[in-house]
């Protein structure tokens, strides 16, 4: 995936897209840096949790400059995060994750709530990165009540 994003912030920087540009910066920057942090090259699904924490960032940065009545920087966070979506796999729809769950309780052999962490270990390595965690949880939680 850096190799990729590499590529495009070339791509951008000869098109003089500053926006794409500044963004793939800060992307490549968050990538590499979880690389020297462990010492060796990420894996994809390492390379997916740092994308979907620079993911998260940009929803909180936007939610709050949007609180702040700053709409111009929260349009260019919203701006960022259509750009770092490029690199992440689609979203699961929500029959497709509720598929997922109904699955993993059935397979976890799940009756109550407090199945809820066994079904939970089961379904998240399934929509990793495909799926918000707070929203795969309510659903897990509707499928156990």
């Amino acid at each position: 995936m850096i190799k990729r994003i590499e590529n495009d912030l070339a791509d951008a920087i000869r098109a003089q897209d500053e926006l794409r540009r500044d963004t793939l910066r800060l992307i490549l920057t968050a990538l590499r840096s979880a690389e020297k942090n462990l010492l060796r090259p990420l894996s994809e699904d390492e390379e997916l949790q740092v994308l979907q924490r620079e993911r998260k960032r940009r929803v909180e940065a936007a939610e709050a400059f949007r609180a702040g009545d700053r709409p111009e920087r929260a349009t260019r966070e919203e701006a960022e995060l259509t750009v770092l979506e490029e690199y992440m796999p689609p979203p699961l729809s929500q029959e497709e994750l509720e598929e997922i769950v109904d699955n993993a309780v059935a397979a976890v052999g799940a009756t109550s709530v407090r199945d809820l962490g066994r079904v939970m270990a089961d379904v998240m390595p399934q929509v990793s990165g495909r799926a918000d965690g707070s929203v795969v949880s309510q659903l897990v939680r509707e499928a156990l009540a």
